[in-house]
């Protein structure tokens, strides 16, 4: 067999075919295991390669703070459209009048509304002001009663003295009267016994007996004064309860008609603070007839049109948008991967219509995206299934396009850890998630606990 293949060499040989020639040449076989080499080397260090693990999802261009996001004005009254001062696209400054409406309800109807009300207020307090002026005249007239009732109950009670005295004194002269009755009446009998025995006359008797006679009046002079001067200290006594009871009376009705105006005075402060509530709300009211730019912004869209058309309360009239924001990115990640998102955490973005060249594991080389941060995660998850993060510009790196528009699609490639090519490629063909791990920021945090 071998004598075989050699004859066939031979006979090629004698031939001389070039592709013969080529092909059974060693210098040729050897470059071609030296290329097959290279290349075989080539592969096995490129798997070596650091690759940057990563996170790609798409979002939105919005703004960070909620103030600056496009927004709606809408009226605060019902109304009819009077008058438009800007157009779709105008740019407007905080302050400037965009819409101005009239009234249509018909308890505002009135044009001297605000004026007739602020009336009513000034009458009602003139109205408080007669009812402090008569609690006043009623106090001054409460003490007017109450010196008078001092001094009449004085002047009784002085009488009531007095009067106790002259008891005291016709007390004493109905003793004296009695003891002198009774010594007159003794007189008078021994008398009459001795003008029976014969011993005295008719005339001594008769002298007797009117000497008795004038004891006996005495004292029944004395006793009616000392009883009329008891029943005048009783009528004293009594003049002096009615004094008490009358100015009583009188100072109560005064007490009460005081009080009275002063409950007239705490109704009328209550209606006068309804009233007043009423007018601000009125003049307040009529500054809701015109629509104000609340900032500065442009006018994006206007959403009701034309004049004499009528409007609800709350209903929407026109957008604008803020003329100043600060951008910012939302994403959504699945549930899966949101462990691996955390703030401050670096963030490459793709915006739409600007130009980029993305190699994903190699953040260094893609050119045409920008850099962020993630400024926070929401803690619930949105509608679509995956949560919320919010990517704000990293002002050390450079600016975001100065043309993004809120509204305009993004992509964000949240960068991970670096790991070799050979395990990204063993990851993928295993479906394994990317490897979990603690930013920086946050080792630095749990060292300064510990």
């Amino acid at each position: 067999m071998w004598l075989f293949d050699k004859e066939i060499e031979t006979k090629l040989k004698e031939k001389g075919l070039s592709s013969y020639s080529e092909f059974t040449n060693d210098k040729a076989d050897n470059r071609r295991l030296k290329i097959l080499s290279s290349f075989l080397l080539l592969i096995m260090l490129f798997l070596f390669i650091p690759w940057t693990q990563n996170i790609q999802s798409s979002g939105l261009v919005t703004t960070l703070r909620p103030e600056q996001r496009p927004q709606e004005l809408n009226t605060l009254i019902a109304g009819k459209i009077e008058t438009w001062f800007v157009k779709e696209g105008d740019l407007v400054r905080k302050g400037d009048t965009i819409l101005k409406i009239s009234e249509i309800k018909s308890e505002y109807l009135d044009p001297r509304l605000i004026e007739r009300t602020h009336d009513q207020i000034v009458a009602k307090e003139s109205a408080n002001a007669f009812y402090g002026n008569k609690a006043g005249a009623l106090d001054k007239q409460i003490k007017a009663l109450s010196d008078s009732r001092t001094l009449k109950i004085e002047q009784v009670r002085n009488k009531i003295i007095q009067t106790g005295l002259y008891i005291k004194s016709d007390s004493i002269a109905l003793v004296a009267a009695e003891n002198e009755y009774k010594i007159a009446n003794e007189q008078y009998q021994r008398q009459v016994e001795l003008y029976k025995e014969g011993l005295r006359s008719l005339t001594d008797l008769e002298q007797r007996s009117q000497t008795f006679q004038n004891a006996l009046a005495k004292r029944n002079i004395a006793e009616n004064k000392f009883y009329n001067t008891k029943n005048e200290l009783i009528n004293l006594e009594i003049e002096l309860s009615a004094i008490e009871r009358d100015y009583s009376e009188k100072m109560s009705k005064a007490e009460s008609d005081k009080f009275q105006s002063y409950s007239q005075i705490s109704g009328g402060i209550a209606e006068i603070s309804k009233l007043e509530n009423i007018y601000n709300s009125y003049i307040i009211r009529n500054g809701f007839y015109y629509i104000i730019a609340p900032q500065d912004g442009q006018i994006t869209k206007t959403i009701k049109a034309g004049i004499g058309e009528t409007v609800k309360e709350g209903e929407l009239v026109v957008r604008i948008a803020p003329k100043d924001f600060e951008f910012a990115v939302e994403l959504y990640v699945s549930p899966n991967d949101l462990p691996l998102i955390h703030k401050d955490q670096e963030v490459r973005l793709q915006f739409d219509g600007w130009p980029a060249i993305i190699f994903s594991g190699w953040p260094n080389a893609t050119y045409g995206t920008f850099s962020g941060t993630v400024t926070s995660v929401d803690n619930f998850i949105s509608e679509n299934g995956k949560f919320r993060i919010l990517i704000k510009e990293n002002t050390a790196e450079i600016p975001w396009p100065y043309s993004l528009k809120i509204g305009g699609g993004a992509r964000g490639i949240a960068l991970l850890k670096d790991v070799p090519i050979w395990y990204e490629m063993w990851r993928q063909l295993n479906g394994f998630p990317p490897d979990f791990y603690t930013p920086n920021n946050d080792k630095k945090l749990k060292s300064q606990s510990q």
